[in-house]
């Protein structure tokens, strides 16, 4: 028994590596796409506000371990690590998959066809209740990528003009100095030292700036970090869910089990996040800054406010949703569609291939256990 519950935290931890690889890019792809940045000083900022959401969400959406566990949809509790395990193996494939060829696919939508896949085999598709799944998970799931997209269609507009002023800006750390005559000496002393907003000509004309930092840019290195934190806050718990049992079991119960999860994402992220991170960077749509600061904004306020109300969205179709949007606000040529063909596509085989996976994971598990 305690192999079999070491096994699950292990599987737990893997899920939340794959999770990480696929689920980086989606709150620090604009920045790279908008040319803020480059893709390892984005990958470890968003590293790094991922791991911290997801060390908040042990405190603030933990309604989501319940969704993501079963509670609600099983016609009865499913007993033993089994189930669990059946579903992180359904889930972690094919994230894994996705990740390695580049596809950014949902790890909710992924744990939730795993979720049913292993159910149908456990208990029969009969017994399990299909409307409770509908409201909590596929509806949220559903909707977002329109509202997505039409966020991003009523916010930009809005702060087009704002944002434009903003770009003519930055934020200048100033050094001044002055010289002291001595006794055949001279000497530098600082005499004032700084951050100072002013106008991108002044900061390049001036001598005594040190660095400077355009204000629209610092914008997007927020708004990167807000969505990053947004999905590490949403996903953690998911992930946690499946794997609370062992961890209790193992007596890393909790906060300390959060953490476990959070820095493994996080390695995830930094180790394996360069692929899925270019194909929405680069392959989607072409984006300035203020583009992509107005994206990373709509991601950040609809995964930042399901996670409070404990809806599951998909931080992966809220995100590429706003990019696309951005891109049919271009103008439609803009688009590459054979990138989001394939991108829609893994959307919408993720529910059966991770069910399926799900599924064979418990027939195999269960004869076994």
């Amino acid at each position: 028994m305690t192999f079999a519950f070491f096994a699950l935290a292990l599987l737990a931890a893997f899920l939340a590596w794959a999770n990480g690889s696929n689920d980086i890019s989606k709150g620090i792809a604009t920045l790279v796409g908008g040319g803020v940045a480059s893709f390892r000083r984005a990958l470890l900022w968003g590293t790094i506000w991922t791991v911290a959401g997801g060390l908040a969400a042990a405190f603030a959406a933990q309604g989501l371990v319940a969704t993501f566990s079963g509670k609600g949809f099983l016609g009865r509790p499913m007993e033993g690590a089994a189930f669990l395990a059946s579903v992180a193996i359904g889930a972690a494939a094919w994230i894994f998959f996705a990740s390695r060829t580049g596809l950014p696919v949902s790890t909710t939508h992924a744990i939730t066809g795993a979720l049913a896949g292993a159910a149908i085999v456990g208990q029969g598709a009969a017994t399990l209740h299909w409307g409770h799944l509908a409201r909590k998970a596929m509806l949220p799931l559903a909707i977002s990528p329109f509202l997505s997209i039409l966020l991003v269609y009523a916010v930009f507009p809005l702060l087009r003009r704002g944002l434009a002023r903003a770009d003519a800006y930055c934020l200048c750390l100033e050094r001044r100095t002055a010289v002291l005559p001595g006794a055949g000496l001279a000497f530098s002393v600082v005499t004032s030292e700084g951050p100072v907003v002013a106008s991108e000509e002044e900061c390049a004309a001036s001598p005594a700036v040190a660095g400077r930092l355009n204000v629209l840019d610092g914008l997007h290195w927020i708004s990167s970090a807000l969505t990053s934190f947004a999905r590490g806050l949403n996903d953690t718990p998911e992930i946690v869910a499946l794997g609370v049992v062992a961890s209790a079991w193992l007596g890393i119960s909790g906060f300390p089990f959060y953490a476990t999860v959070a820095l493994a994402m996080g390695a995830g992220g930094v180790i394996g996040g360069l692929r899925v991170t270019e194909t929405l960077a680069r392959r989607i749509t072409p984006m300035s800054p203020t583009e992509g600061f107005s994206a990373n904004l709509v991601t950040t306020l609809l995964v930042g406010a399901a996670s409070l109300a404990a809806f599951p969205v998909s931080t992966t179709h809220v995100s590429s949703s706003a990019i696309i949007g951005i891109g049919l606000h271009r103008g439609a040529r803009t688009v590459d569609w054979r990138t989001v063909r394939e991108m829609l596509f893994a959307w919408i085989v993720t529910l059966p291939v991770a069910g399926l996976v799900g599924a064979g994971a418990y027939a195999l598990l269960a004869r076994v256990s």
